[in-house]
């Protein structure tokens, strides 16, 4: 680039000022010509120099963008600078031009940060095991349908069955996970539709493996198998009745099953627990309180005798759980519990498995956690994925009570959990207060919150739970824009909000991530398989 020539009054450029500065004799001796033309001097060759208007030689510099003025090459955008990344090892070299992340780099790669494009691996078991960013190994997911909830939850599942920790997946409605675990080896139960049952009074392995604890042991995990199992029928009921059982209907529960484990050999089924409740024993009756009349015992279990009967393959409920389980859970791999073939029409159906699956599945991993604990077996570690949330919650009035004590495991069990649901309003619709305010409980008590695009509607309620800035959630909201129309494709575009999350750990700024998938992801993330042509 040539340096334009130093110039003063009357040379060069300087032609522009009429042979001399402003204030001289104008050129032509027309004053409008001499405006004009002095005009065309500021906007070509910047402002007038002090210098020039004293008549005095100037000598013209570059500024920082170059020289100023036409012809000068002057750069109006500063581009910003290339960057690399690399390990500390590879770029120290570059000191002091490398910069540190400023993202987590502890767990599974999510995928980069939207702001500043750097690297972010998130999980819940590595971020509190070994970062020791959260206090409690849990997350909850929230965002729009067709946004990637299920896709970044794959991603941690398979990132984390490659540091050793075990993805089970307690009720798979659609399917998303199937595909997943089968490519990991695991195991896929399929229940519903005639296909597969599972008995809600099996206690898995738990009774078998109990004989091989000491006695203090031993009758921890039964009495963990009892409460769950009487947690598990009275849900069943529950979601049959659209209401809770009563408080005698529970004591007699439970004195049937422990009538049951007493007087039955082998694995019980409900129609075992029916038969006890019709044969009226002695010990049923003092719980019952019927006085020493049996026709009083009998008015006062009709109604629980009539929801047994009902879970028996004569009600809402089906078959599913009236026989004994078809296949049982392994410890020692990854599971799904695939309840697809149960339609979206069985709504009560649909609540019902997912809680039995949860039931069961927690139950087998206390069993694990405690024969570890013991010594007899290896410690092994598991990532528990509870999808579809919002329809468990919405099945009947206290459910809300019966999640929490089948889902609530210690964090020293070594257990990171994953709930997903779509909105806030999902938790917050409930007919109870009471319930409205512990189903925010979850999200409350989760160790961090990933959200994908949410409507406007949505941040009141959110910003109560988690608290985020203007900024943040005005990004949520872009991410739920809807997709526009592709005119030279002849389709629609994908969501603006595809794959987009927000990162929240209690009052700490939120981090913007893009999940993008790997072609070896791809496959075993089509959830769409049945709109292939």
């Amino acid at each position: 680039m040539t340096r334009p020539p130093a110039h003063g009054p009357g040379e060069g450029a300087a032609g522009l000022w009429e042979g001399g500065p402003p204030g001289g004799a104008p050129a032509f001796g027309n004053p409008a010509i001499a405006r004009q033309r002095r005009g065309l001097a500021r906007l070509f060759l910047g402002p007038i120099p002090q210098e020039q208007l004293e008549g005095k030689p100037v000598v013209r510099k570059p500024g920082l963008r170059g020289w100023p003025g036409w012809g000068g090459g002057s750069v109006g955008y500063v581009e910003a600078p290339p960057e690399w990344r690399g390990t500390s090892v590879q770029v120290c070299g570059l000191w002091p031009f490398a910069a540190g992340s400023g993202t987590p780099t502890i767990g599974v790669p999510l995928g980069r940060a939207l702001v500043g494009g750097a690297t972010l691996c998130c999980d819940p078991v590595s971020w509190f095991q070994r970062a020791k960013l959260i206090l409690n190994p849990s997350e909850f997911v929230l965002g729009k349908p067709g946004l990637g909830k299920s896709t970044i939850v794959r991603r941690q599942a398979l990132g984390l069955a490659g540091y050793g920790v075990h993805p089970v997946v307690f009720g798979d409605l659609k399917p998303d996970y199937v595909d997943l675990i089968r490519a990991l080896g695991g195991q896929v139960i399929t229940l519903g539709g005639g296909r597969g049952f599972l008995n809600v009074l099996d206690p898995g392995e738990v009774t078998t493996e109990a004989a091989r604890l000491p006695l203090a042991q031993r009758q921890a995990l039964l009495a963990d198998a009892h409460s769950r199992r009487l947690n598990t029928v009275a849900s069943l009921i529950t979601v049959l009745r659209r209401r809770p059982p009563t408080d005698r209907e529970e004591t007699i529960l439970n004195a049937a099953l422990a009538i049951l484990d007493e007087r039955f050999h082998g694995v019980p089924v409900l129609s075992d627990l029916l038969a006890v409740v019709q044969q009226a024993p002695e010990d049923l009756r003092n719980v019952a309180l019927d006085r020493g009349d049996l026709d009083r015992y009998r008015q006062i279990t009709e109604h629980l005798e009539s929801s047994l009967i009902g879970l028996l393959g004569r009600g809402r409920l089906g078959e599913t759980f009236s026989r004994h389980t078809s296949e049982p859970m392994q410890r020692d791999r990854p599971v799904c519990f695939d309840v697809s073939s149960i339609d979206d029409a069985e709504g009560q159906l649909q609540a019902a498995a997912l809680l039995a699956c949860w039931s069961y599945g927690f139950g087998t991993i206390a069993a694990a956690q405690a024969l570890a604990d013991a010594g007899l077996e290896p410690q092994r570690r598991y990532f528990v994925i509870l999808d579809e949330l919002w329809r468990v919650l919405r099945a009947g009035r206290g459910l809300v009570d019966r999640v929490d004590a089948l889902t609530r495991l210690n964090r020293q069990r070594g257990v990171g959990m994953a709930m997903i649901t779509h909105t806030m309003s999902d938790l917050l619709a409930l007919a109870e207060e009471e319930d409205r305010m512990k189903a925010r409980g979850f999200v409350e008590r989760a160790g961090m919150v990933i959200c994908g695009g949410l409507p406007a509607a949505e941040m009141p309620m959110l910003t109560k739970v988690v608290a985020m800035t203007d900024a943040e959630q005005d990004m949520i909201e872009d991410w739920s824009t809807p997709p526009s129309w592709d005119s030279e494709r002849g389709e629609e575009a994908p969501p603006p909000g595809l794959g987009n999350f927000m990162i929240k750990v209690g009052g700490r700024p939120g981090v913007p991530v893009h999940v993008e998938l790997t072609e070896d992801e791809l496959d075993v993330n089509d959830t769409n398989r049945r709109w292939a042509t």
